[in-house]
């Protein structure tokens, strides 16, 4: 039993890392993705809808960030307090992003991103605390769905997309996103909930943050690359 329990600890513990190599080249809207939003003209609800899920339930740095937002969270009304936090940011400038023109360079946004997963992680594992810094966690979530949302905005500014039925495709794509991240989010929190059953979860706390900081850390790595080779 505790060959198994090593085990398990093991690979839980290296999950964010595993969920980041696995989805790296599925983030963002590129490929037929692209094609096909490109060759949109009008109103395009369920297409929308579904490309929003799909960018959400495969986007490995937001997933990630979250994984780290509900880690220690062990009530519903917790989660669901945090998760809406991070949606209404996202939202936000996502839309503001896209129908106001406000652009930005998608490598540094990008960047700030995996920064927001190292700092989830490391406030995890009581960094701040040790150096003596207090971080409201709400207004700090709220923020960087700010960040987040409007990342997005960015790849799809990139994109020619048809100026008829904008409006309505972006709250169709948006409402997608929404629906990808509860649906991604019901499964993290259940392998949460069982994992929460067993010592390995305490044990394992520590190893599997540190790994989340390294993914962001990576992350931040390969957008300054691309910033400064492009």
């Amino acid at each position: 039993m505790k060959l198994i329990e090593k085990h398990k600890l093991s690979l839980l513990s290296f999950l964010p890392l595993l969920i980041f190599t696995g989805a790296a080249f599925a983030h963002g809207v590129s490929g037929e993705d692209a094609a096909f939003l490109e060759g949109v003209t009008g109103f395009s609800f369920f297409p929308y809808l579904y490309l929003g899920a799909k960018h959400m339930f495969t986007g490995y740095d937001h997933l990630l960030f979250l994984a780290g937002v509900i880690f220690f969270l062990y009530r519903l009304k917790d989660v669901a307090l945090y998760v809406s936090l991070f949606a209404i940011g996202h939202s936000l400038t996502l839309l503001t992003g896209i129908l106001g023109g406000i652009r930005a360079d998608a490598y540094i946004v990008d960047a700030f991103i995996g920064l927001s997963v190292v700092y989830k992680g490391f406030e995890n594992i009581g960094g701040f605390k040790r150096l003596g810094i207090n971080i409201n966690t709400k207004a700090a979530v709220f923020l960087f769905g700010l960040v987040h949302g409007f990342g997005l905005s960015t790849k799809l500014q990139d994109l020619s997309l048809s100026p008829e039925g904008l409006v309505g495709n972006m709250l169709s794509f948006n409402i997608g996103v929404e629906l990808g991240q509860l649906a991604a989010l019901t499964f993290i929190l259940l392998a949460f909930q069982l994992w929460r059953q067993h010592d390995s979860f305490i044990k394992g706390a520590v190893a599997t943050n540190l790994v989340i900081m390294t993914a962001g850390f990576m992350l931040v790595g390969y957008q300054l690359t691309g910033y400064f080779t492009a």
